[in-house]
């Protein structure tokens, strides 16, 4: 999801900018930079920025001031963990802010909407699971990767929605009409594209994906 961060006051904007201010300082302290220290752990960040940017500029509009876009921030989360997924979904919005896709005063609002808090979401879960659920291949894959990024998904349409109901562009009536009933199906989209991307790193670069262990792998009992 992208909001227009025209339809904000400047109050709520600067109290967003705060948020995220920081939010991304913490993920920059809390980030695991010895990890770049590897190469190829390096590029896989970067090319799975440059990927992030790509799929958050194929947006499409869905109401005046709200636009669709697949979010793919559950995959990173679990790839890379909170603080570098933050920190990569920050990046993305950048290139896609330089690169006329969205405006200067959203930015903060988008990358917590788009970023911070699916990312958040995702890590909360993944640490739920981990702990209620066993460690199993199917279980991260189904669970982690195809359930969660769904949720979260649908989730983050609905923030996106209660956030402009709050900023007074559009009363919970009128969305309700148009955009509301059709936030369930993002469901199905989120889920397969990340459930999916998951599915084969695991398969085939599990060390790609910092929170995927050896004994959730299908090989661990042959």
């Amino acid at each position: 999801m992208t909001i227009d961060g025209a339809l904000f006051n400047p109050a709520a904007l600067w109290a967003i900018n705060i948020l995220f201010a920081l939010a991304l300082l913490g993920a920059v302290r809390m980030a695991p930079w010895r990890k770049f220290r590897d190469t190829e752990q390096l590029h896989v960040f970067l090319g799975t920025v440059v990927a992030l940017l790509v799929l958050w500029r194929m947006g499409a509009p869905v109401q005046l001031g709200l636009s669709f876009h697949l979010l793919g921030v559950t995959a990173i989360t679990l790839m890379f963990g909170w603080s570098l997924a933050v920190i990569a979904a920050s990046l993305a919005l950048l290139g896609v802010t330089l690169n006329g896709g969205g405006g200067w005063d959203g930015f903060a609002l988008n990358a917590l909407v788009c970023g911070v808090v699916p990312i958040t979401l995702t890590q909360i879960l993944l640490i739920l699971i981990r702990w209620y659920l066993p460690k199993h291949f199917f279980i991260y894959v189904l669970v982690n990767g195809f359930l969660t990024a769904g949720f979260v998904g649908a989730a983050t349409g609905y923030l996106a929605a209660g956030l402009l109901v709050a900023s007074g562009a559009y009363t919970f009536a009128e969305l309700n009409q148009t955009v509301l009933p059709f936030f369930p199906l993002m469901f199905l989209p989120e889920a397969i594209l990340n459930g999916w991307l998951l599915a084969v790193l695991v398969a085939f670069k599990p060390q790609w994906v910092y929170s995927f262990s050896d004994e959730q792998s299908p090989l661990a009992s042959a």
